[in-house]
């Protein structure tokens, strides 16, 4: 396991600050999901989380270290994580792709090894990929080419996953599908996940801590049936909603107030 927290972060974008002073520790081997409105600043603070940004300010810790001083290789042996809408070269096949995962283990003295054959098997089987390992990316379906992209990740056997709108330009079925592989690989494994959604109900259904940003600061964090209300939408998303259980697994599920047809009787 592997412990993640930001200690009085400052980040900025365009000269202005989106956060400042922010303090966040990721529950461990839990599900964690970022919620927001446009332009809070999700993605900014994941990708700080993962070192892709430099932070003004505090720091991001990483089992007890500042990230930003760790080698780059050690942190990739402990995190991984998956940006929105990846791209492949063209002609990239999913067994190539995969085996990129294990770059944070190769060396001049370490080259391809039976640990490597054997992480990046494992990677494509727990994804369901195995049987689609030799077509190429750009051939595959949305949800295919997602599960591929976490096949890479996976194979890289860091216990923490970042993943930035994995559902995004996915429809509703291939929306699950991906869930439900990351819900059942943290079940499973204990892999610690943190992403970030735009839909606040799958956000309640799959996540064990949300965290709601707002105006540069954590706005509430917990279990989704301990802090997602009706107040807590309006203030975050400035939306008037009905909160009602889902019916199927009893989640906050959020019916938002507006105009629509009656259903006639």
């Amino acid at each position: 396991m592997s412990l993640l927290e930001a200690k009085g972060l400052g980040l900025s974008y365009g000269g202005a600050y989106i956060f400042e002073n922010l303090d966040l520790v990721v529950p461990q081997q839990k599900i964690t999901v970022l919620i927001g409105s446009n332009g809070c600043g999700k993605s900014t603070l994941l990708r700080s989380m993962a070192r892709l940004l430099k932070p003004q300010h505090g720091s991001v810790v990483l089992d007890g270290a500042d990230m930003m001083g760790m080698p780059a290789k050690e942190v990739a042996r402990k995190l991984a994580i998956l940006p929105q809408g990846p791209t492949a070269p063209e002609g990239l096949k999913v067994l190539e792709l995969v085996k990129q995962g294990r770059y944070p283990y190769q060396s001049w003295l370490k080259q391809w090894s039976k640990e490597d054959e054997a992480a990046v098997a494992a990677a494509l089987e727990s994804t369901g990929m195995s049987e689609l390992k030799d077509r190429e990316v750009d051939s595959l379906s949305g949800g295919q080419r997602q599960r591929a992209w976490i096949a890479m990740t996976l194979a890289q056997q860091t216990p923490l996953i970042l993943l930035d709108e994995p559902t995004t330009y996915l429809d509703m079925a291939h929306q699950i599908e991906v869930l439900d592989l990351l819900y059942e690989l943290n079940r499973r494994e204990g892999r610690t996940v943190v992403m970030v959604l735009h839909d606040i109900n799958l956000a309640c259904r799959y996540a064990d801590h949300i965290v709601a940003i707002q105006g540069g600061r954590i706005r509430a964090q917990g279990a989704p049936e301990e802090i997602v209300d009706a107040k807590l939408i309006a203030d975050v998303f400035q939306l008037e909603c009905e909160i009602i259980a889902d019916p199927l697994f009893g989640t906050p599920l959020c019916v938002p107030h507006g105009k629509g047809r009656i259903r006639s009787k």
